[in-house]
């Protein structure tokens, strides 16, 4: 396993994000078993990096690492968890969420820390809840080892953000994707130019670049036949220098299996390579397809619309009809009425908003919605 020490800890290169954990089919809920043995898989091949956050599976994802990392000794892993803006009204609001999280995580410690979502909506809660001065006392008595941010905003406010405070650390959303079309190169370079190491999150964009499309695919396969897309973006995001961590959010001892190999060792994409994903590239960008990640940051809609399971349907119609998919109208049919059967379908959207200020890909949701359901009648026709 490939090892990163940016004079902030050494820590593996890989790092498994529990925030898409395996789920008993049907009620969301985390397969423990499933997921405890890929944990205790990843740890065996060199997996001591791992990320867990306040609302992740409705809250269960912390109690889950508690119970998976503390089977194994404490100074075999490194352990990230974050203070939720999102969840604050108050600054006793952090030490009470701060605390609990330690009991959630059966901790003393946490190894690296984040103010989770930086961006500007959330900057007068950040200020008004001393959120900062809170967690640098904290790290001052032992309890926080780095502190960080995790940012979700233009490269301008980033560079406010870490000329305002002193940050061991930044996790930036990055992938060939988002390189230009959400600036993420830009807030590469203001992090790398001050010497900040980089944690990245969203390496194959939420699941999205593991499956391109046929014609992506293709164009990877012919390059290297055997390695999967995803093993591609994540080499993408790891060969940059000042990359201390490529979080990935597993889903299937497959999607393990198939990480570790790309990261033991690492080898960096050559300038051969890189081409070759530009190609790629453009043919992902042709299929049109919403830029949602799965995050669920959006959820619960008040109306009981799954809306990242809409986006998902979406997506899939509008790749299959870029692909001329001669069961393009069929699949979408039988996606979409599943979503109906569970009363989850985008037709109940009432346009409240409540979901788009959350979103961290700033997608107009309830635009999306109506798209989404005009295509019920359309794959009728």
């Amino acid at each position: 396993m490939e090892k990163r020490n940016l004079g902030n800890g050494e820590t593996s290169l890989l790092g498994f994000g529990l925030m898409r954990l395996p789920c008993i089919d049907g009620t969301g809920k985390i397969d423990k078993n499933a997921a405890i043995t890929m944990v205790d898989t990843a740890i065996e091949g060199g997996v001591d990096y791992f990320d867990t956050a306040w609302m992740y599976h409705n809250g269960e994802s912390e109690n889950f690492a508690g119970e998976a990392l503390s089977r194994h000794s404490r100074t075999s892993y490194s352990l990230a968890n974050k203070m939720p803006l999102a969840f604050i009204q108050t600054a006793a609001d952090v030490e009470r969420i701060f605390n609990e999280q330690l009991r959630k995580c059966r901790t003393d410690y946490f190894d690296y820390y984040l103010i989770h979502n930086i961006k500007q909506s959330f900057a007068e809660i950040a200020s008004r809840c001393n959120v900062y001065e809170q967690l640098m006392r904290k790290k001052e008595a032992g309890y926080i080892r780095k502190l960080g941010f995790s940012f979700h905003d233009t490269p301008q406010f980033l560079k406010q953000t870490v000329e305002e405070h002193h940050f061991d650390f930044a996790q930036i959303q990055l992938n060939y994707v988002d390189w230009e079309q959400q600036n993420a190169g830009e807030q590469y370079e203001v992090l790398a130019s001050r010497s900040i190491p980089v944690h990245i999150m969203e390496p194959v964009r939420g699941g999205a670049l593991a499956h391109p499309g046929n014609k992506a695919e293709s164009i990877f396969t012919r390059a290297q036949p055997g390695a999967s897309p995803a093993s591609w973006a994540l080499r993408y995001a790891a060969s940059l220098q000042g990359v201390q961590v490529v979080l990935s959010g597993m889903s299937s001892p497959e999607q393990l299996n198939d990480n570790l190999k790309t990261f033991s060792p690492l080898v960096p994409l050559t300038a051969n390579e890189y081409s070759v994903v530009s190609r790629a590239l453009m043919e992902y960008r042709k299929a049109g397809t919403v830029q949602c990640t799965g995050c669920r940051y959006c959820m619960n809609c008040p109306e009981g619309v799954d809306i990242p399971k809409n986006l998902a349907v979406y997506n899939n119609y509008t790749r299959n009809l870029h692909e001329k998919h001669p069961m393009c109208k069929f699949l979408f049919d039988m996606e979409y009425g599943l979503l109906k059967a569970a009363g989850q379908q985008a037709s109940l959207c009432v346009s409240c908003g409540k979901c788009t200020n959350k979103c961290p890909q700033n997608i107009d949701i309830p635009v999306l919605m109506e798209l989404t359901s005009s295509l019920e009648e359309v794959c009728r026709q």
